[in-house]
């Protein structure tokens, strides 16, 4: 098979449908971690939800979503990411059309579980396609910087679509819009991995699976409910405690007894994917810092409604999605280390700046000064950090170390909301968060100095 420079590296008639396809994909993952916001006061209207059990139809998604990352990253790897995306695209979108149909309090929550196992089934594969399918360098990079965009603005966009489906039509339509968008996804998986692996013959590293999965659910149900009984509750520390202890006999399995574990420990041996996991962790806390408090800034203190909330967002959004255009056009040119540098100095800045604002210093000097410096950071450190912690890796460990990439952004957001939701004002909030941004440039000091090579399989 041939392979061009700005394209899938098998060049089949429905090649150029994989790019789109991740890029989609992606967008409908992230986006439906926080559409169902604005929808949350006609849900408990129409369901009748207790306060408690309403907070689910957000926390069921993600606590799955997170617990599951891992264990689809290696399904990727064992039965193909053409297999696991289609299989992710099934259940997520059987699970919306469940969703939107339902009746009572717990077949939604139910529902909304489903989703987070689809999801934590595509996010991976979406990596593992594009690794797999772009070894060029320039076309490696422009795929990330694609695919971080559509994940971008599918965070930033759940505001605006779910306050305008949820006004328009009904709440039940935020799920069921994604039925037929998923039938047009997997249909279009189907055809454009059609001459993808199919993954190899190896056991599932069952224990591995089991001790993983558990221990990142339960951390990550624990730091969920720090936000209402504080850090020293029997209902926080006991789920942590679980969790590490669970991901520490991870560790140990994965090291002396598996035969064939379930994410190998060698791949930590790789600069980029140490240095990038690592970074991605912190970049979890910079991204709920600008995305959500910026949010919670503008509705609190400006006295913005949620839906002017998202409009007041979107320049933040447009100024990320060129910037990680531009970011994945220089990778392949100065390198990982540059652009991380460069963005974190737009934290530093960006969040410096924010920490200053108040109600009197308006939108303009208050927010959309601030938020566009912290954007264009983003917009240079995501899709690069994504390049470098998979970049170097053997291609059937490409779905492991993307379901790697995605867990440490979706851990650090969880762990970063938690710390973060502890500060007693929101220039405390945004300090931390330029904190958070000088410790990615320093760690980012481990990454290559010069620009990746071509990575030809």
């Amino acid at each position: 098979m041939t392979r061009t420079a700005a394209g899938p590296r098998r060049a089949g008639p429905y090649a150029w449908m994989v790019l789109p396809l991740a890029g989609a994909s992606q967008f409908m993952v992230i986006l439906d971690a926080s559409i169902v916001n604005v929808a949350l006061p006609a849900v408990r209207e129409e369901l009748g939800f207790t306060p408690t059990g309403l907070a689910w139809v957000v926390n069921g998604y993600l606590l799955t979503f997170a617990g599951f990352m891992l264990l689809g990253g290696r399904a990727a790897d064992l039965f193909g990411p053409r297999r696991m995306l289609a299989g992710g695209l099934v259940l997520f979108s059987v699970a919306s059309l469940a969703g939107g149909l339902a009746a009572t309090p717990g077949v939604l929550v139910a529902a909304r579980v489903a989703q987070g196992v689809g999801a934590a089934l595509m996010a991976p594969a979406t990596l593992a396609v594009i690794t797999t399918s772009f070894t060029e360098p320039k076309a490696r990079a422009r795929a990330f910087g694609i695919w971080s965009a559509a994940g971008g603005v599918g965070g930033t966009a759940g505001a605006l679509v779910g306050g305008a489906i949820t006004t328009g039509l009904s709440w039940r339509w935020v799920f069921l819009l994604n039925v037929p968008i998923g039938v047009v996804l997997i249909a279009v998986t189907v055809m454009s991995l059609a001459g993808t692996r199919a993954g190899r013959r190896e056991p599932l590293d069952l224990i591995g699976a089991v001790t993983g999965t558990a221990g990142l659910a339960a951390l990550v149900y624990g730091v969920m409910r720090s936000a209402d009984h504080g850090w020293a509750a029997a209902q926080v520390y006991g789920p942590v405690a679980a969790g590490l202890l669970l991901l520490a006999a991870f560790l140990v399995v994965e090291a002396r007894f598996a035969a064939r574990p379930m994410t190998p420990l060698r791949l930590f041996r790789i600069r980029g994917v140490a240095a990038g996991n690592a970074m991605l962790l912190l970049f979890g806390g910079i991204a709920i810092a600008m995305w959500y408090f910026s949010s919670l800034f503008l509705q609190n203190v400006l006295g913005f409604s949620a839906l002017q909330a998202g409009l007041g967002q979107t320049p933040a959004a447009v100024t990320f999605m060129v910037i990680a255009r531009q970011a994945a056009a220089l990778l392949p040119r100065i390198g990982a280390r540059p652009l991380v540098l460069a963005g974190s100095a737009g934290f530093l800045a960006g969040f410096g700046w924010f920490s200053l604002a108040h109600a009197d210093t308006g939108y303009v000097v208050g927010v959309l000064g601030p938020t566009l410096l912290i954007a264009a950071g983003i917009g240079l450190t995501f899709p690069t950090l994504m390049a470098a912690a998979t970049a170097g890796v053997p291609e059937g460990d490409a779905g492991t170390v993307g379901g790697l990439a995605n867990t440490a952004v979706q851990v650090g957001g969880s762990l970063g909301l938690a710390v973060l939701a502890t500060a007693t004002g929101y220039d405390v909030v945004f300090l931390m968060a330029a904190g958070l941004g000088l410790a990615i440039a320093v760690i980012s000091l481990l990454l290559p100095a010069q620009p990746p090579a071509a990575v030809e399989r």
